[in-house]
């Protein structure tokens, strides 16, 4: 039958666990188990990760079979032996578990028989972990008598029981002793033969049959070394202090049947006891139904009501008739998704999106979602599907037989409400936030790895300026470890760098997803554990985005952008002062003036083009329409640059080179492209196309796409990529190009249907800007923190574009920067008070409101708002008093005369009627440039002199500094004739879009 290890510690067991579930699977398998159960301390975290392993071991073999069945080519001569091979014949069954430690210290592993025992194993452990705080789990023993359906226990024997122990031991007998056991197992000290017949007379007194268990906590041995290291981090000393804590020797490891009856020789009834108790446990994790919420209102289906509100979707969309294709496209949408039964998950979309927009909380849907016209009917995206060259079954495939994804971005200042929305709509028992696993990577791992090795500060600092990105297999080179003063060939120095690369990978801590919702129909935590995040009013279950995908589970993305934040905010002022009442979907399309200012690279604040590598690039790309759009946000990432894919495309654009294809087949898929392939959908068709990828293989590509994987890595499929397109005739230059952008999407992968909602973004703020260039400038500052730019060059932006930006006023500031009237008639841009670096909004508020017809001097405000001395100093050192003629030195003065404080006894009186009056205090004015340093300190921006301005004579001898205030130069900078280029003038004179400009400044 094969023994059945039924107690096993992965790493999931955060800094305890010395391998991978994925390595016990693999070794199970090697070993001949019949059965192995993920047993994490309260915890299931690592058990679908054991599974898809499992489910991969038995294709292998599946395959392995298959090709030994018929073999390719001549039959093996008798003489020869066979050839060398891993015995994997046999795939082991998963059980899976969880090890139950209770507030008391008794220890259970837990092992579902059916579905019922699955669901009551997830409410113990939800109850555990929702009365905790993130990371703990509270069980009391009642938690098990509440829930024990469906349920085996193994109760871990201590090496000598308490008189508590043995209390809560004859409690659970008294209640499920027919579900009970006793857990026998060896500690390898040398001691084991009396402990296990100890635990044998304690199962006996109890009544109960025995369990063999190795309770490995390694899958092999030789994971010691990094078992320590793990225990040396939990524990926060170094591993010459360890003692006894470290592991003794390497025994405790998963084992084998014949060494499981060596170990228990005279108790192989505890041994045959395991076998016959895995066998009776039937749950199969893949038996999971999830049940999506049915999403049925007032008795209209789901299907009709979808039918109903995207009809009338096309009608708002399309106000002067819903063109034929339009109409067939959502007809074929509809077919397919009522085939595949995700109506409720469209609803439950539809139905988010319409809470945020009653809130006029802006969203805007992106991925995948913009390949459909059924999200662009229900307002989820503002991007029209006939845009690209996306299709809906990128997004919704009968052949791929995976559930949608659709991603909704939200403004980010206000995503919480979307949160809590759902949460009370469908309870908290119904509705959770995915995990993320934390892993460790490079910094991290070089870090706590050489903390508990010993190594010094400055060691780890040298080490840790080594990596960039990843770690690579071989961590930083010899030649660079001698040349940042590191001897490689130092003992300590080398067991340290192969224990970082055997911690690269491992597990940490749980953490939350961004935004990913699961919903269910039926409790939530009888699918999944539910526990609390650090974020208050936030709870999260036990599975991270790749578990839920390999189990079929759908999710909703609540993502949070700042641009949403600010264009929402920018949209509410032009209502306000222009009466104009834009959405992203009613803004002017193709505006020439806004691909003009694109085009000089005037796009400081605008979303996703504001860096510097953007602006270089905008007038080399010169976007003319929105699909350039598309292409600029998505060309300057990893993947094109990589794949040397960047420069091809601009010569191509720019007639310099001959748009070619390399076959008609890929000229269908590169068409949109130059024949230069630039996004991630074109790299995989590339894949099914070019190398002749089944769509199985495609998907594992695809996985391998996704961003910052924690396993493998897209150069597995370089071989069979390089073969396939050399087979189909295509040279090993572009085959290795390919492959290179391919790779890059392995780190950073941007698909088309993101880049195209991006560029609804793009052209929003940039349309914004371009037109009411105040009122973006005023939205941005209001939606800090955000983007490349501080407030201080957001603020001078808005001033070379025109804008009059006006100080922080005690009498005219509110909390958010606003726009005013000016005496011409036109608006101006007023600081808010939030601009001041220590002031807090609710001192800003209570100031604004006692402020009626406006504050006289600093004591007024002293009196009317109540605020303290401290906060009128802060005010003060901005300069808000300006407006009423007071300097900042008066009115620092001012504050801090309002300190209350005691008189002196012999002053406290009238002093026979003659009153003391304090001569006035007449202090220096500051400088220009005390002024300007003092604005920095307070408010991280000035409305004053440029910094350089006071200085500039000295920086440019012999220069008149009026020709300068001109615009003339080139100017000599200490010595040397240096120039630089406005952002709004081409670096190059042949890319300039005929809009040179010749204000050369320094």
């Amino acid at each position: 039958m094969g023994f059945a290890e039924l107690s096993i510690t992965s790493n999931f067991t955060f800094l305890t666990g010395g391998s991978h579930p994925e390595d016990y699977a693999r070794r199970a398998a090697l070993l001949g188990l019949s059965a192995i159960a993920i047993a994490d301390v309260n915890s299931v975290s690592g058990i679908v990760r054991a599974w898809s392993e499992l489910r991969k071991i038995g294709q292998e073999i599946e395959d392995a079979k298959a090709a030994r069945a018929d073999p390719i080519g001549p039959p093996k001569p008798a003489h020869l032996p066979p050839p060398p091979r891993a015995p994997i014949d046999h795939l082991p069954r998963l059980v899976p578990a969880a090890c139950l430690v209770l507030v008391s210290g008794m220890a259970l592993t837990a092992l579902p028989r059916d579905r019922t025992g699955w669901g009551n194993l997830c409410r113990i452990l939800s109850a555990g972990r929702l009365r905790a705080k993130k990371g703990d789990c509270h069980l009391v023993l009642g938690d098990l008598l509440e829930f024990p359906d469906g349920l085996d226990f193994l109760l871990h024997a201590p090496d000598h029981p308490t008189p508590d122990w043995r209390a809560d031991a004859d409690r659970l007998i008294a209640a499920i002793k027919p579900q009970l056991h006793l857990l026998m197992a060896p500690a390898y000290d040398g001691l084991d033969a009396p402990r296990l017949d100890r635990a044998a007379a304690l199962a006996r007194a109890l009544g109960l049959p025995p369990v063999a268990s190795a309770r490995p906590i390694m899958h092999h041995g030789s994971r010691r070394r990094l078992t320590d290291i793990l225990t040396c981090i939990r524990q926060g000393v170094r591993i010459e202090d360890l003692g006894t804590a470290a592991q003794a020797n390497a025994e405790q490891r998963l084992r084998s049947e014949a060494d499981m009856r060596r170990i228990f020789r005279g108790h192989d009834a505890a041994v045959d006891n395991a076998c016959a108790l895995a066998a009776r446990l039937s749950f199969d994790i893949r038996s999971l139904r999830y049940e999506y919420p049915s999403e049925i209102a007032q008795g209209e289906t789901a299907a009709d009501r979808l039918k109903r509100l995207a009809q009338a979707g096309l009608a708002w969309r399309y106000p002067q008739g819903i063109p034929d294709r339009a109409q067939t496209q959502l007809a074929h949408e509809l077919r397919l998704i009522a085939k595949l039964g995700y109506e409720p998950y469209f609803l439950t979309v539809n139905d988010i999106v319409a809470f945020a927009r009653s809130r006029g909380i802006l969203c805007q849907g992106r991925g995948s979602a913009a390949n459909s016209i059924t999200c662009y009917a229900l307002g989820v995206t503002s991007v029209s599907p006939e845009i690209g060259t996306m299709v809906f079954e990128r997004f919704v495939s009968e052949a791929r037989g995976e559930p949608p994804d659709i991603d909704v971005d939200f403004e980010h200042e206000r995503r919480e409400e979307v949160i809590q929305h759902i949460y009370d709509r469908y309870g908290r028992h119904r509705a959770g936030l995915c995990a993320t696993v934390i892993h460790y990577r490079g910094k991290r791992a070089v870090r706590e790895v050489g903390r508990a090795m010993g190594l010094s500060e400055d060691v780890l600092s040298a080490l840790s300026s080594q990596i960039w990105g990843s770690w690579s297999k071989t961590g930083p080179e010899v030649a660079r470890m001698r040349e940042i003063g590191l001897d490689p060939d130092s003992p300590r120095l080398k067991q340290t760098m192969q224990l970082i690369e055997d911690i690269i990978g491992f597990p940490r801590h749980l953490s939350q997803h961004v935004g990913g919702f699961v919903i269910t129909e039926g409790r939530l935590d009888e699918l999944v554990p539910i526990e609390n995040a650090s974020m208050q009013d936030r709870t999260v279950i036990s599975w991270d985005k790749d578990d839920i995908d390999a189990l079929g589970i759908l999710k909703v993305d609540v993502l949070a952008l700042g641009m949403l934040s600010c264009i929402r905010k920018a949209f509410g002022l032009l209502k306000q002062h222009h009466g104009a009442d834009y959405t992203l979907a009613t803004l002017p399309p193709e505006d020439p003036a806004v691909y003009d200012m694109l085009c000089k690279s005037d796009t400081l604040g605008v979303f996703q083009v504001e860096s510097r590598a953007q602006m270089n690039f905008l007038p080399r790309m010169r976007p003319r329409c929105f699909y350039d759009l598309v292409i600029q946000v998505a060309i300057i990432r990893p993947g094109p640059i990589q794949g040397d894919m960047v420069h091809p495309f601009i010569r191509r654009r720019n007639g310099e080179e001959a748009v070619s294809f390399p076959s008609d087949d890929l000229g269908r898929v590169l068409a949109k492209t130059l024949g230069v392939p630039l996004f991630q959908e074109q790299a995989m068709q590339i894949a099914i196309t070019g190398a002749g990828f089944t769509p199985e293989e495609a998907d594992g590509l695809r996985r391998a796409l996704a961003t910052f994987k924690k396993h493998g890595s897209v150069t597995e499929f370089r071989t069979r990529f390089l073969r396939g397109m050399r087979a189909n005739g295509y040279d090993d230059d572009f085959a290795e190009r390919c492959f290179s952008q391919i790779e890059g999407f392995g780190s950073y992968g941007f698909p088309e249907s993101h880049a195209a909602s991006f560029a609804l973004l793009v052209y929003a703020s940039s349309w914004i800007k371009r037109h009411h260039p105040g009122i973006f400038a005023c939205a941005l500052l209001n939606s800090q923190p955000m983007g490349f730019y501080a407030p201080a060059q957001i603020v001078r932006d808005a001033r070379d574009h025109g804008v009059e930006v006006r100080p922080v006023c005690i009498n005219r500031s509110r909390w958010d920067n606003v726009m005013e009237r000016t005496e011409r008639g036109d608006l101006a841009l007023r600081l808010g008070f939030r601009q001041i670096k220590a002031l807090r909004e609710e001192d800003a508020d209570w100031l604004t409101a006692a402020r009626g017809n406006g504050y006289t001097a600093v004591d007024d405000v002293w009196r009317r708002a109540g605020l303290a001395a401290k906060t009128l100093t802060i005010l003060a050192e901005a300069d808000a008093f300006a407006s009423l003629g007071i300097s900042r030195r008066d009115a620092l003065w001012a504050a801090r005369a309002l300190v209350p404080k005691k008189e002196l006894p012999l002053f406290s009186g009238d002093l026979d009627g003659e009153g003391l009056v304090e001569a006035p205090v007449h202090l220096p004015q500051m400088t220009e440039g005390e002024a300007v340093v003092e604005d920095y300190v307070a408010m991280r921006l000035t409305l004053r002199s440029h910094p350089v301005a006071l200085i500039r004579d000295r920086l440019s001898p012999g220069i008149d500094p009026r020709l300068l205030a001109k615009g003339f130069g080139p100017m000599p900078i200490s010595g040397a004739s240096r120039s630089s280029i406005h952002p709004g003038q081409s670096p190059h004179p042949e890319t300039d879009c005929g809009a040179r400009s010749t204000d050369w400044r320094a």
